[in-house]
């Protein structure tokens, strides 16, 4: 098979998709239309439409671009069809239904944000810092009737450092994924369309689920490695967030983005608060931890010196 043999339809939303969409782009590949969201509503009373950054790159090179209110819409999958192509490549989308993923020749293949089998789900980058991770990874594997069960086709593997937060990683594995795309192209065109593939290994799996807002409320009973872990897998966004409770009893939503291990070990009861300097210590299940960047509810995002500096009385308020 020649690459020219090769008709893709690219699906993708967010900007991690993007980079993949650029390399098929740039390497000259036939991507013949874009499938992605619908756009969103934006603003105060969402009377605006927002397009996803899939559909702006896709326009800014004219490709076609189709945007489905729900996949199974047979006048939807009749348009998918005209395109006839052999290969869909899939990034940061929803779940396709058979009838979709099952069309073209050479099937359908996804560029999950792990090393599959393990972190299958809506929030693999997420889940792998959260859980203290040192390496993760890409995964290319064809589409089946399950979320993320498929064959494995290829992985590349990235590693994680010790102070890498969740935009470290997604940066990283943005670029790995175009990649990783690229060299499974490659791969599916020396074989003719079938490429070798390996069954996942459904042991010992640690899920991926979907990230709400209660999810990331910090448990200050766990140790301070844990929530250490727990507060940079969730940095800049969504963002970890404990309860800050005053003097008074006044509660206030506290959002953390940064803390530093301190290997001080305590006794003292989780969630107190005790301030050296110009530091912010809070009590987790038995070491200090150290808080570097802080957000109160409705204020920017700030260096815990200069939080410090707007606070009186640090000592006795407490987070529960």
């Amino acid at each position: 098979m020649k690459k020219e043999d090769l008709r893709i339809i690219f699906m993708g939303t967010p900007e991690f998709a993007v980079e993949t969409l650029k390399a098929l782009v740039e390497n000259d590949y036939n991507v013949v239309a874009v499938v992605t969201q619908p756009d969103k509503p934006v603003g105060r009373h969402g009377s605006v439409l927002q397009p996803s950054a899939v559909k702006q790159y896709a326009l800014e090179k004219g490709l076609p671009v189709l945007q489905p209110e729900k996949m199974k819409d047979p006048a939807f999958v009749e348009q998918l069809r005209s395109y006839q192509a052999n290969l869909q490549v899939v990034v940061a989308f929803r779940m396709l239904p058979e009838v979709v993923w099952a069309m073209p020749e050479y099937g359908t293949f996804n560029v999950h944000a792990a090393l599959l089998p393990q972190y299958r789900g809506a929030a693999p980058i997420n889940w792998a810092v959260i859980n203290g991770e040192t390496r993760t990874g890409v995964t290319t594997f064809f589409l089946d009737h399950d979320i993320d069960t498929g064959r494995i086709i290829m992985q590349l593997p990235f590693d994680i450092p010790d102070d890498a937060d969740v935009e470290y990683v997604y940066d990283g594995l943005m670029h790995l994924g175009a990649d990783i795309c690229l060299q499974t192209l490659e791969r599916i065109i020396t074989a003719d369309g079938y490429p070798e593939t390996v069954a996942q290994d459904d042991s010992s799996l640690h899920p991926a689920p979907k990230i709400f807002k209660e999810t990331c409320e910090i448990d200050w009973s766990k140790t301070a490695k844990q929530v250490y872990d727990f507060i940079r897998g969730l940095s800049p966004y969504p963002g970890a967030w404990t309860t800050l409770v005053a003097p008074d009893g006044k509660e206030t939503v506290l959002k953390i983005f940064k803390t530093r291990k301190t290997g001080k070990p305590t006794t003292a009861e989780k969630g107190s608060i005790t301030v050296e300097g110009k530091s912010l210590l809070v009590a987790a299940g038995d070491e200090w931890l150290s808080m570097e960047e802080l957000q109160l509810a409705g204020k920017k995002r700030m260096p815990v010196r200069d939080f410090l500096n707007g606070m009186k009385d640090m000592d006795i308020y407490y987070i529960k």
